[in-house]
């Protein structure tokens, strides 16, 4: 199944990614020459990660009738003070206290099923093909 993204340029620092009919913004902080408008490119990439575990984190809590109006997960990036990357994300997980501590470990273990997270742990090939 193949699929498509988009990519265009608006002005500026910006970039877009139209797909699903969806138009995904993108710019630079002002410090970096853009207008501050949008997420970051590199925002987005750690917000697909978190919200794709949160997603997972849901989808257990649904399943068990488990409420998620309590439920906050924040992600800690730490990074290279030498070269900006990001070494290690740590998923914080505040549970409220009625959450059952009998499905802690099967919440992080349902959280680690992420999509997005699979794909940092067997990254896919890059190609760049030019026309």
């Amino acid at each position: 199944m193949d699929q498509e993204m988009e990519i265009s340029f608006p002005g500026g620092k910006k970039v877009y990614s139209g797909y699903n009919g969806f138009t995904i913004q993108t710019d630079q902080s002002a410090k970096d020459g853009g207008d501050n408008s949008a997420p970051t490119p590199s925002d987005l990439f750690f917000a697909s990660l978190g919200t794709c575990t949160a997603l997972y984190a849901l989808r257990f809590c649904e399943s068990r009738k488990i409420d998620t109006r309590k439920l906050k997960i924040n992600l800690e990036l730490q990074s290279n003070e030498k070269t900006y990357m990001v070494e290690k994300i740590i998923f914080k997980i505040n549970l409220p206290p009625e959450f059952p501590e009998k499905y802690t470990s099967a919440l992080i273990k349902s959280m680690n099923l992420c999509y997005v997270k699979k794909h940092l742990e067997q990254p896919p090939q890059f190609e760049f093909d030019i026309s």
